[in-house]
């Protein structure tokens, strides 16, 4: 018999024949099959992973995720079981789920080390960032990652950034003159105004400037679509309630994501707004470079290089899509997580006058604007208070992943597991979910001692002041707030000296007191990150009374 012409049926003609009693059998069979390789797949994960202890469920349904994500302060839940279970341990999560939450300096070294090939973006985030920024690099891993890290390198040197320091004084100058006009128009010597909004606009004329030699003139009072679409983010604190459960259930089912809703909505619109405005920058340079319209140098920017990594015989080329995604990437980073910064040290020294005076010394006493290179190195309160809100308030708290092979994480001190025999070391399996609370190790009474929770700029100024356990953390200044390893975050000095930057003009020029009083509560806010508020105040509205200093 010829094996070649035996008669294949047609799909019509095998649905035919199944219909209607087999096509629910054929269901059946899938179903089954499902459930068996889900069956398996747990059994291997059990027995290849570390079984540890961790806090009981609250709800069937989301284990504890739901209390960790409307908690005003999941670091300190995060650090309370880690005292009790250990420096690692187990939590329940949505759907049977479990998390694997690493609490230990090695452990989270290692972790990060790892970070582009052995722990990976979970399915979720990896659809929350296709949605808003593409597959940028925050988005990818493996070669990609490295090639775009690599292409994008040079517009965030030392020297490079040192350029860019007048850009950060401009954008904080343009602020102080609009303050000035307010408060010379009030009938008192001071005005009450609200600062989150104004540090929104700082950063996003200040990475346009920087980034992309365009001035959104946000600080002018230009309306600028991005900036109302970050805007509405966070202004309906109710609606946000109900999208945590939404994200929580997305996490197992990534495909919700596709279902219509309020913040998906958002996103897409975000997605779009900065899409048109990066693809028209980017048209707007390629035309000044071809002729030679485009400054001296400007190869080295931001906008620069991914104009230069389009080319096709270049070593780290980008397509056009990935071009448009790292400028997507970058307005979002740069608006979202400086102005945080920048809001929570008005904050902290509105709430501290005695730190807000010493800073202003120190900054008068200096004399003119200070230098790339002396606010690096010559100012050290200005470097402790930028660094103690760093630590105490992060813009991004926590980071998941999931654990695209099996690994084994050593440990600092060992734990106990649910065998009971204690253990340096537990192994990970494939598919585990691996989570590091960013804040709860910033604020860790057991790593930066019993004042941990404080506002302490001196901690910065002595050689006693940070603790042996905190020097065993891996990261900026023993900080995590900027990752490690190989995703450290690319624009971090650009970060620090924007902030330095800004935060020098306002102190010097200005006093800031909280409107109602010192103790005046402030609570967490859910926009595209969290966001520091007054409580009762509407959308992320932080009201400050401010007076010239003269």
């Amino acid at each position: 018999m010829n094996l070649f012409t035996i008669p294949v049926p047609s799909p019509s003609s095998f649905w035919t024949t199944i219909h209607p009693g087999g096509a629910f059998n054929v269901a059946c069979s899938f179903a089954a099959l499902w459930a068996l390789v889900k069956v398996l797949r747990m059994l291997r994960w059990r027995m290849k992973t570390t079984q540890l202890l961790g806090p009981p469920r609250t709800s069937l349904v989301y284990g504890v995720s739901r209390d960790l994500a409307i908690s005003q302060d999941s670091a300190a839940m995060y650090e309370h079981w880690a005292t009790e279970y250990g420096v690692v341990y187990m939590i329940p999560s949505v759907l049977g789920q479990t998390t694997v939450v690493l609490c230990d300096p090695r452990a989270i070294a290692h972790f990060y080390a790892r970070e582009i090939r052995t722990y990976v973006q979970t399915p979720l985030s990896l659809a929350l960032l296709e949605s808003s920024v593409g597959k940028a690099l925050i988005w990818s891993h493996g070669e990609t990652h490295r090639r775009q890290r690599k292409a994008l390198t040079p517009a965030f040197s030392n020297a490079a950034i040192r350029k860019l320091t007048s850009v950060f004084y401009d954008s904080a100058y343009k602020a102080k003159g609009q303050w000035d006009n307010v408060i010379e128009s009030s009938k008192d010597d001071d005005a009450v105004i609200e600062v989150q909004n104004w540090m929104n606009h700082i950063s996003l004329d200040t990475v346009g400037i920087a980034g992309f030699s365009h001035d959104f003139g946000a600080l002018d009072g230009k309306p600028a679509s991005v900036t109302e679409v970050f805007d509405t983010f966070g202004s309906n604190q109710k609606a946000s309630a109900v999208n945590e459960v939404f994200i929580l259930l997305a996490s197992v089912f990534p495909i919700i994501l596709n279902i219509p809703s309020k913040r998906q909505n958002l996103f897409k619109k975000l997605s779009v707004t900065m899409g048109q405005i990066s693809n028209e920058l980017l048209i707007r340079s390629r035309r000044e470079k071809d002729v030679n319209i485009g400054e001296r140098g400007q190869e080295n920017s931001i906008i620069g290089l991914l104009i230069k990594s389009e080319g096709q015989d270049t070593e780290f080329h980008m397509s056009e899509e990935e071009v448009i995604s790292q400028m997507k990437l970058l307005l979002l980073a740069g608006y979202e997580t400086t102005s945080i910064s920048l809001t929570w040290a008005l904050i902290e020294l509105s709430r501290h006058p005695d730190v807000q005076t010493r800073l202003r010394e120190e900054l008068l006493a200096f004399g003119p604007d200070p230098t790339y290179d002396q606010l690096k190195a010559n100012l050290p309160y200005l470097d402790a208070i930028v660094h103690e809100i760093l630590r105490l308030h992060p813009p991004v708290p926590e980071i998941t992943r999931l654990a695209a092979a099996d690994d084994v994480i050593p440990l600092s001190e060992p734990v106990r597991p649910a065998s009971g025999d204690m253990t340096d070391s537990i192994s990970v399996a494939k598919g585990t979910l691996i989570t590091v609370s960013i804040a709860a190790i910033n604020r860790s009474s057991i790593i930066w001692g019993p004042d941990a929770k404080e506002f302490k700029p001196d901690r910065w100024l002595t050689e006693d002041g940070i603790g042996g356990k905190a020097k065993e953390v891996q990261g900026h200044r023993h900080l995590l707030t900027f990752i490690d390893g190989p995703r450290t975050c690319l624009g971090k000095d650009f970060a620090i000296m924007e902030f330095k930057a800004v935060l020098s003009v306002l102190v010097k020029n200005f006093v800031f007191e909280m409107r109602d009083g010192p103790d005046t509560p402030v609570e967490v806010a859910r926009g595209v990150l969290p966001r520091p508020r007054v409580v009762g105040e509407d959308g992320t509205g932080v009201p400050l009374r401010i007076r010239r200093y003269e």
